[in-house]
């Protein structure tokens, strides 16, 4: 039964994108459009902060620990 309609759905959508025209170009838009956007945050927005600011693994991993470890601030009520 799963199988069955797995397939089904997966034929509808398979024999839909065969018989796009301008949606073919509108995906390889999209897709562009996509892997720019991320490139550039991540080149601007997500510095390594780990390599610029620590010189070795153990240090990285330290920094790290401390991190995930340590507890939230308490809230002044």
């Amino acid at each position: 039964m799963m199988l069955e309609l797995s397939s089904r759905v997966f034929s509808f959508y398979r024999d839909g994108f065969r018989q796009m025209t301008v949606g073919r170009t509108l995906w390889k838009i999209i897709i562009i459009k996509l892997i720019v956007m991320f490139a550039v945050l991540k080149l601007f927005f997500f510095p390594n902060y780990l390599n610029n600011n620590f010189a070795t693994d153990e240090e990285r991993a330290g920094y790290v620990l401390e991190q995930i470890t340590r507890q939230p601030a308490q809230s002044i009520k």
